[in-house]
């Protein structure tokens, strides 16, 4: 009876392993845009407007797919990163100040998001944040550093499940379903300062410039990794299996993203939002509120799913920025390397992660160093979004292989959302 039941499950295990195997750079991408500062974004929303934000989770997210899949496309055709690729073919200056304020955007978000793990440490085991924060810097240095890309991406792989902490929470709590239900497929929008305002901070936190480096240069580590893989603009035979890994990956990575903004904002929206709470500024605020008015076991799932997100997102940030300073100044780059190997790569990312940590001792109050984060990557990720999209109709850099029209029409309309977004952000600045 046994020797059936395993003879029976070893095709459903050999489908799960294949599927596994497919998931890789966009499941990482998606699930590490869910960061603690992504979290205190998206429990704001749901506290400050109920309901009414759901919408914007199903809006982003064709569009969100449609850019990851152009980055990750030039990644794997070009068999180069994204400022390799911007180095080459367009001016000095406009890559180095691009990296420049990747860089800065990127070290003020892991000091938001270590600072949130520390926080969310001391409310489940009580001592000092600070430290705790320190703690879990170092942990994400050290791993990057000493283990190699093809053993840390399966951690990485792993760390995604921290996600599902938060789709677990809503199960704690009451949902009125055909009222999320009508939200969410019918938006209800406000002209007011407060509502456009976060629903311009939920777009840019869903769709960040940290990302398209990140999945691009993991295309390429990818590419690396296999010793009979090349760039596939001169193996044009591996395009086909490789696009439709990359359609999948990215597909299944940022659904699952969204998936859990969602449910964060839903969870936010019948605890918090329904019992008057309408004002969270962090990701461990919104954890601690949630425990008198949903239990201990919703708190502790909250909790953890800030730590678990903070490990995948730091090594993330820091990473994509160390690929993009890399590519800019044709340094060595690669997870793959050992820190002798690729010096500047692996001090890039050092230096982002230790001035993180460090930033949390300061006076600095970390609500305005992320909201003026958000303000570069607001910037920042629309001349990007742009360049990506000349980049990818162009045969000198895709050969055969430039983006078809559905890709474009994604592409330049997730584009087109960001520059509203931005031009939103400024007129309400302006106000």
């Amino acid at each position: 009876m046994l020797n059936t039941y395993f003879t029976a499950a070893a095709p459903v295990r050999a489908l799960a392993a294949a599927w596994l195997k497919k998931l890789g750079p966009g499941l990482i991408t998606g699930a590490a845009d869910d960061d603690p500062s992504g979290i205190a974004t998206y429990s704001q929303a749901g506290a400050q407007f109920g309901l009414q934000m759901l919408w914007t989770i199903l809006f982003t997210y064709p569009l969100m797919v449609g850019i990851q899949i152009v980055s990750a496309k030039i990644g794997r055709v070009s068999g180069k990163g994204l400022a390799g690729n911007i180095r080459e073919h367009f001016p000095a200056w406009m890559v180095r100040t691009i990296v420049a304020l990747l860089l800065i955007a990127n070290t003020i978000n892991i000091a938001a998001d270590v600072s949130a793990m520390g926080e969310a440490m001391t409310l489940i085991a009580g001592g000092s944040p600070r430290w705790y924060a320190a703690l879990f810097g170092l942990i994400s240095l050290l791993l990057q550093v000493l283990i190699p890309y093809s053993s840390y991406v399966r951690f990485l792989k792993w760390l995604t499940l921290a996600l599902l902490a938060y789709v677990a929470t809503v199960f704690t709590v009451h949902v009125p379903w055909m009222q999320v239900a009508a939200a969410t497929a019918l938006p209800h929008l406000k002209w007011s300062s407060g509502y456009v305002t976060t629903m311009v901070a939920v777009f840019g936190t869903t769709i960040s410039p940290y990302l398209f480096f990140w999945q691009a240069s993991q295309e390429v580590e990818e590419l690396q990794a296999c010793p009979h893989s090349q760039p596939l603009r001169e193996v044009p035979a591996q395009a086909r299996a490789n696009f439709h890994r990359i359609k999948v990956d990215t597909m299944v990575g940022m659904g699952f993203s969204n998936l859990v903004a969602f449910f964060i904002i839903l969870t936010s929206a019948v605890t918090l939002h329904m019992h008057g709470i309408d004002v969270i500024e962090t990701s461990a605020q919104a954890a601690a509120a949630l425990r008198p008015l949903a239990g201990d076991f919703a708190f502790a799932l909250f909790s953890a799913g800030i730590i678990g997100t903070g490990m995948l997102a730091v090594p993330v940030l820091a990473g994509s920025a160390a690929y993009a300073v890399a590519g800019a100044f044709q340094w060595q780059k690669g997870l793959e390397k050992k820190a002798s190997q690729a010096r500047g790569f692996y001090s890039v990312i050092a230096l982002s992660t230790m001035a993180g940590i460090a930033l949390g001792f300061t006076s600095i109050n970390p609500i305005m160093a992320l909201y003026w984060s958000a303000v570069i990557n607001g910037v920042i990720s629309v001349p990007i979004m742009v360049v990506m999209m000349l980049m990818a109709g162009r045969p000198a850099i895709m050969g055969r292989f430039v983006i078809g029209r559905r890709l474009q029409v994604l592409g330049w309309g997730a584009t087109a959302a960001m520059a509203l977004a931005v031009l939103a952000m400024f007129w309400m600045m302006g106000q």
